[in-house]
């Protein structure tokens, strides 16, 4: 699958996967007002052997393929229980 990555201007390490032929036409509005002004970080070619730094490339594919994008969010720092 032919993707293409964005980066959230207002959202710090917010990256949006949409598939190339349709942009971002299937992400919704409201998404798109949450992350504000995008920018093309890069074109990247998604298939199964493919790793990707942040999150499984079988489960973007498959939220792509599903809902027309994927958003990868920065991790969530590890809590530590509290101790009482």
């Amino acid at each position: 699958m032919q993707c293409t990555v964005y980066k959230s201007l207002r959202q710090l390490d917010y990256f949006l996967y949409v598939r190339t032929v349709d942009d971002l036409t299937r992400v919704p509005d409201g998404l798109k007002q949450l992350l504000g002004t995008l920018v093309k970080v890069m074109d990247l070619e998604l298939r199964a052997q493919r790793t990707l730094a942040q999150a499984d490339v079988r489960e973007v594919i498959g939220q792509i393929e599903a809902e027309g994008y994927y958003l990868q969010m920065p991790p969530r720092p590890a809590t530590t229980p509290l101790v009482s």
